[in-house]
């Protein structure tokens, strides 16, 4: 006797001879579809953030071919549709303005169309986790094909990485220590094939994450975007999203709280963004699992990295894939017994164990083994104290140990705009152990939480030969970035967060080892100057007063929270609204 097979969505608009299944396969069937495409056939939404505008994700109309003839070999048929493209290299104010309004973009074309389960193409930063919250609040079969890392950067004989050189040289120019000319010429070599950056930047990093969470096939997160074996990926996604979408395999069996653990785990392992910590309490929210900024330090801290990659170490996404990718890192956590969860499922129907414990290494050098890590202890650091009481974080891997610790004066810019006037200034009052301090960066103040956090250092200390200082604001900053730098406290400046309130000469104290961030005031004086900013402060900008601006303002929550809107946290699910006609 064999099992009935599971009743598809898509019979709802497709499988009836009345006049609404009559309407919905008519149209369908000018586009040169055969009438037996419609009867019974898995429809396999391909969720594809081509755009020309988004670089990264410039070459996924080729993916999505490769997707499709998966999906053919397995039974399903293929429908692709497009959706908001969240290009990080463009976008302004940033991407991250409209990384949710992506995911509404995502949730509702999954909910009110005829798919029965979904390929997400990702690949630029914010895609990965927009797509992922998006699918995540219909829970429907969901598999993520990334776009893939560019190959290595060339600029003078040697590999650089993409963002991080930006970063370095740009530095080495306010310094004085290369010509304007010598910067730009780097400028083509960086970004030399389709892809995203070749760095652990954010792209990299959510890619892995991706990986880690179950909800990619092996592999997925290294292979070069320009290599063979991305479209292989892509073919065998296809298929096996058919087969997910006649097991009913949905993202609420593989995004539950072990992977997220094991996702934790991982990034420390991989020395990987701090925007991770926002984009995955997003998308565990949208699922319904609960995901607090502390289990950050509760599962990562202790955790190796072993991969020796820019902005924290020497190599690139290339020689990552080459080494072995994420699976050769799951390997090496595995087998010290470092991976939370290993039977935890994966899209594949195997767990993630099973995936990763035969897997090739084929670099100590990039892979590292445990007992010589890049930095021993990777884990991102959440810190707390009165100047952000719902928690900071800084990432240790990037940054200068000497500086861990450290107590110094604050010299502070009242936004981004007061930073580039001022830091420039040679008679910024400013030393070595002075701490920068940004304000009114965050979700509300940029608005968006722009990548400005780690601020360049003023000329006049480059000069001196010094190339870390302890930065603090509540912005955020890009994966691809490096040095000591405290980023996403909350609450912000804007909401009326302590940040607002600290004042030039101020003494702030970081003590990482101990998790904490202070400002040296009293209890009475915070209280003061809390009260009197709210006085001065109470009316909002003009320009936070409409259009989707105002949308944003009003219902973005805190870093701490993952920068949701409050109205879309929650799985809503895929149940079929009623008719249109």
């Amino acid at each position: 006797m064999t099992d009935k097979p599971r009743k598809l969505r898509s019979a709802q608009w497709f499988g009836t001879a009345d006049k609404n299944g009559f309407m919905y396969r008519s149209w369908m069937k000018n586009q040169g579809i055969p009438d037996h495409e419609f009867q019974g056939k898995p429809i396999i939404g391909i969720c594809n953030t081509w755009s020309e505008l988004t670089p990264c994700n410039a070459h996924f109309r080729k993916l999505a071919e490769h997707v499709k003839r998966g999906v053919f070999e397995a039974g399903g048929f293929p429908v692709e549709f497009p959706v908001f493209s969240n290009g990080e290299s463009n976008l302004r104010p940033t991407a991250m303005f409209t990384r949710n309004l992506a995911s509404m973009d995502v949730e509702e074309s999954i909910r009110g169309n005829p798919i029965d389960a979904v390929v997400l193409l990702a690949g630029c930063d914010k895609t990965t986790p927009a797509l992922l919250m998006g699918a995540a609040s219909c829970d429907v079969p969901a598999i993520v094909v990334s776009g893939g890392p560019m190959l290595n950067g060339k600029h003078e004989g040697r590999d650089i990485g993409s963002g991080t050189v930006v970063w370095q040289l740009s530095e080495q120019v306010k310094a004085g220590k290369i010509s304007i000319h010598e910067f730009m010429a780097a400028e083509a070599g960086m970004s030399r094939s389709a892809g995203t950056c070749n760095t652990m930047g954010t792209a990299s990093t959510m890619a892995c994450m991706a990986e880690a969470l179950g909800v990619t096939l092996p592999h997925n997160a290294a292979i070069p975007a320009v290599d063979s074996r991305r479209y292989v990926l892509a073919h065998l996604s296809g298929m096996r999203i058919v087969e997910m979408a006649l097991e009913d395999v949905r993202l609420s069996k593989l995004l539950t709280r072990e992977a997220f653990e094991n996702a934790i785990r991982a990034n420390a392992a991989i020395g990987g963004s701090t925007n991770a910590a926002i984009h995955l309490k997003a998308i565990a929210g949208r699922i319904g699992v609960q995901l607090e900024l502390d289990d950050w330090t509760r599962i990562g801290r202790g955790t190796p990295t072993v991969v020796d990659l820019q902005p924290s170490g020497r190599f690139l996404m290339e020689e990552f894939y080459y080494a072995g990718g994420l699976p050769a890192v799951l390997r090496r956590l595995g087998e010290a017994g470092l991976l939370p969860h290993p039977d935890a499922l994966t899209a594949n129907g195997r767990s993630l164990w099973e995936n990763s414990k035969e897997a090739p290494i084929y670099s100590d050098e990039v892979v590292r083994p445990l007992d010589k890590p890049l930095v021993p202890d990777g884990g991102l650091c959440v810190l707390r104290g009165n100047l952000a009481p719902r928690g900071a974080v800084l990432k240790p891997s990037a940054a200068t140990a000497s500086l861990l610790k450290h107590r110094g004066r604050a010299v502070v810019f009242e936004n981004f705009d007061d930073y580039k006037a001022r830091i420039a200034d040679p008679e910024l009052d400013v030393t070595a152990d002075s701490i920068l301090v940004m304000k009114n960066c965050g979700p509300k103040g940029y608005p968006g939480m722009a990548e400005v956090g780690n601020m360049g250092l003023p000329p006049k200390v480059l000069a001196q030969g010094v190339t870390d200082m302890v930065r603090i604001s509540d912005a955020r900053m890009s994966g691809t970035a490096y040095g000591t730098v405290v980023l996403h406290v909350a609450p912000e400046a804007r909401a009326g967060g302590p940040l607002a309130v600290v004042r030039n000469g101020d003494w702030i104290e970081l003590d990482c080892e101990a998790g904490r961030l202070h400002l040296d005031v009293s209890d009475e004086e915070l209280a003061q100057r809390l009260a009197s900013w709210r006085e001065t402060n109470a009316k909002p900008n003009a320009a936070d007063v409409s259009g989707y601006r105002n949308l944003y303002i009003d219902h973005v929550l805190q870093a701490d929270e993952g920068c949701d809107f409050d109205f879309l946290v929650g799985c809503r699910g895929a149940e079929v609204p009623p008719h249109s006609h």
